[in-house]
């Protein structure tokens, strides 16, 4: 009798953690899971809104027919670069990383990245670079070279259609405070932070332009007034001008820590390079 009820107890004690268990899996966030940024730069998840929303209808026709985009000459371009065999070892970009649609799905998602080597952020156009001249040992390509932002249209184009997901590693909780901080701080000779335009004020107009909310997920883009496609950080810089602030260098840390920013702030818009703005 004992026996048995101690085999009971032992039965209803396995069935108890078993429940327990499969309760805490289905209470646990999904892995990668991050939570949504907070504070006064942030926009809630269901106010956001990419640039093409802001866009007039001719802008948005351009970006939504890959046939009249004109980013697509650069993607063209990035394709061909992908492909070509050169270096020292005579190999391409394709030959490590094999059919770009497939191997490079998501990726753009997953920088700028922690770098334990150095202890500094690396983005896509750095990751490219290290690449060239660790294993094609060719030279680095310059910040907003056709050939470079030619190969980021066309690695961030693989991507296009998921919706933006980061993850937040325990290396990566400094450098995005500071990337929040500087999007929240006043500076220049405007007295202008960030999310003046972007977060408090987007959807009105300043001059001819429609104040959008800063999303990145559609970069490189190309824009009418530059004429060609550009960088994010090239954006970045357009934007410290525009206050008169301190503009820091392509590929700078500062301007890395306001690129892992935008990214968490964006999270659930779809990826939508390359786009074309105005």
């Amino acid at each position: 009798m004992l026996k048995r009820l101690a085999r009971s107890r032992k039965v209803i004690l396995v069935r108890l953690i078993s429940i327990s268990l499969g309760l805490l899996i289905i209470l646990l966030p999904p892995l990668g899971w991050t939570q949504p940024i907070t504070g006064p730069g942030a926009i809630e998840p269901a106010q956001l809104r990419s640039g093409l929303s802001f866009a007039s209808e001719a802008i948005a026709t351009l970006q939504k027919d890959d046939d009249l985009n004109p980013a697509f000459l650069w993607v063209e371009q990035g394709q061909k670069s992908w492909q070509q065999s050169h270096g020292t070892p005579n190999n391409s970009c394709e030959s490590c990383h094999q059919e770009i649609n497939t191997s490079m799905k998501g990726v753009t998602m997953k920088y700028p990245r922690f770098d334990e080597a150095t202890h500094q952020l690396v983005n896509l156009e750095a990751q490219i670079n290290r690449c060239r001249v660790q294993h094609q040992h060719l030279p680095a390509l310059k910040y907003e070279s056709d050939e470079l932002l030619g190969l980021t249209a066309v690695i961030n184009l693989a991507s296009r259609g998921m919706v933006m997901q980061k993850t937040l590693t325990p290396d990566l909780i400094e450098p995005l405070k500071r990337g929040q901080a500087r999007f929240e701080k006043r500076r220049g000779q405007i007295n202008l932070a960030c999310m003046h335009c972007h977060t408090q004020n987007f959807g009105h107009h300043l001059g001819g332009e429609t104040l959008s909310q800063g999303q990145p997920v559609g970069y490189p883009a190309y824009r009418l007034e530059w004429q060609k496609m550009g960088s994010l950080h090239r954006r970045l810089r357009a934007c410290l001008s525009g206050v008169k602030a301190e503009i820091y260098p392509f590929g700078s840390q500062a301007l890395m820590e306001l690129e892992l920013y935008l990214g968490f702030r964006a999270q659930g818009l779809p990826l939508e390079a390359p786009e074309v703005r105005r």
